[in-house]
């Protein structure tokens, strides 16, 4: 049942599903009708070159075709064209039953403004989904998910799926692929939307044919993008660890052996000590840079350090200190080769010295760049 105001349009991205979409467009009437709910049936085809788009059009919907390729794109396009209030969105393969959806009407009624369905409490139905997805890669990336946005949902990547428009425009999706699918529950999370979950049962579809999702490439783009949307958990608390351990093993070692167990650690373990040090500064300066190049740029990312209170100067003079050091501990080990006669020198004493000046010429110069980009970041910042 078509409406010239529709109350909600129920989307289905289309690629080649001359088998099963005619179903699939019936059934989402067929649940509208028996709601009585003004409503829409919404197909975004992706370049189909079977008859999927005459079906569709036969059994009632409309159809639009979007010519930039992937799921996220075709969502995006369907929504840009889409006519309700709130927009319902589901893989046009009959995995999912469009006559089982008034539970995501019912919790947008409630005021949600995004309601996700969750496969794993509404059931899967033998051989509907792959093994790999079911007991690794689903459970693994929405744990990921859960860990890095603090976001209560259980299931990332179900393509059943509801939303107002505002709620769609407030999250700005850039991402084309099947990763938008992670995307839109992260950003989700970020902007604190109104949201709900409802159980959905995953059929096996009836396309007949391979599915479209690699699990490989796919599973790698959803992995891909939590990672650069969380630099909080990829950069800053290991570049923290980094940090930690290499600072605590360097004061240690500075002074003499370290005996551990049957082991005895001494300059070698030193100079890793060191390099782990460095290694976890050039990770927080990452996180940091690009938590101010998010901010610059008005992006939606994770809540970060504010760095209101960095000023070039305050840099500079840092990075000239750490520089200092690095001269003094030098020096030293220049006063210690003249006694020696400038001679042979005692690897034990003068690394202990060495290493940690080269380790504060590094660490100073990274400051002198790290101050200055993140200086030439903060202007005009919005």
């Amino acid at each position: 049942m078509n409406a010239e105001n529709p109350e909600i349009t129920i989307l289905m991205p289309c690629l080649n599903e001359e088998a099963t979409i005619r179903v699939c467009v019936e059934k989402a009437f067929k649940a509208l009708k028996s709601m009585d709910i003004a409503g829409e049936v919404l197909v975004a085809d992706n370049g189909s070159t079977d008859q999927s788009v005459l079906i569709a059009e036969k059994a009632g919907a409309r159809v639009i075709r979007v010519e930039s390729c992937g799921y996220g794109a075709a969502i995006a396009g369907g929504v840009a064209q889409s006519k309700g209030k709130f927009i319902l969105m589901g893989d046009a393969d009959d995995s999912y039953n469009f006559l089982e959806i008034e539970a995501f009407v019912k919790a947008w009624k409630n005021g949600a403004e995004f309601v996700m369905g969750n496969r794993f409490r509404g059931g899967i139905e033998p051989g509907a989904m792959p093994f790999l997805h079911r007991w690794l890669g689903n459970p693994v990336l929405s744990y990921i998910g859960r860990l890095f946005f603090l976001s209560s949902f259980g299931d990332f990547h179900c393509g059943m799926r509801g939303f107002t428009r505002e709620a769609f425009d407030k999250m700005e999706l850039i991402s084309p692929g099947m990763e938008f699918a992670s995307e839109m529950v992260v950003k989700a999370s970020l902007l604190e939307i109104s949201s709900a979950e409802v159980p959905v049962r995953l059929y096996k579809d009836g396309r007949g044919g391979p599915s479209h999702l690699n699990t490989w490439s796919d599973g790698w783009r959803h992995l891909r993008f939590l990672m650069l949307f969380s630099p909080r958990w990829v950069f800053f608390y290991p570049g923290l660890f980094f940090v930690f351990l290499g600072l605590m093993f360097s004061s240690l070692l500075m002074r003499s052996v370290l005996p551990f167990q049957s082991l005895k650690l001494d300059i070698s373990t030193l100079l890793y000590a060191n390099g782990l040090g460095l290694i976890g500064f050039q990770l927080i300066s990452i996180y940091l840079l690009s938590q101010a190049f998010a901010r610059r740029e008005g992006l939606i990312m994770q809540s970060g350090i504010s760095m209101d209170w960095f000023r070039l100067e305050r840099g500079l003079i840092t990075g000239l200190l750490l520089i200092t050091g690095g001269l003094f501990l030098s020096v030293s080990a220049l006063l210690y080769w003249k006694d020696c006669n400038y001679g042979p020198l005692n690897p034990q004493i003068v690394l202990r010295k060495v290493i940690p000046a080269v380790s504060l010429f590094l660490l100073g110069f990274q400051v002198l760049g790290f101050s200055f980009f993140m200086s030439f970041l903060q202007i005009g910042k919005k």
